[in-house]
């Protein structure tokens, strides 16, 4: 992966993570069904933690 590569993936993938996020906010506040909310807060750690790889990966390639 190079450096422009990761710096493009960091947005998409803080995107994705918004999105879930907001998803889950909606599903809790409309009174959704509790298993589809654990299921988004599952997904949302799952899509944090390869946000934040991506980010480490575009900070170690940008310093090479």
């Amino acid at each position: 992966m190079q450096a422009a590569t990761a710096n493009l993936l960091l947005p998409i993938a803080l995107g994705v993570v918004l999105v879930i996020l907001v998803v889950g906010l909606w599903n809790m506040m409309r009174g959704g069904s509790a298993s589809r909310s654990q299921n988004l807060m599952r997904a949302r750690v799952i899509a944090q933690f390869a946000a934040i790889v991506v980010a480490m990966a575009a900070l170690w390639l940008s310093g090479r």
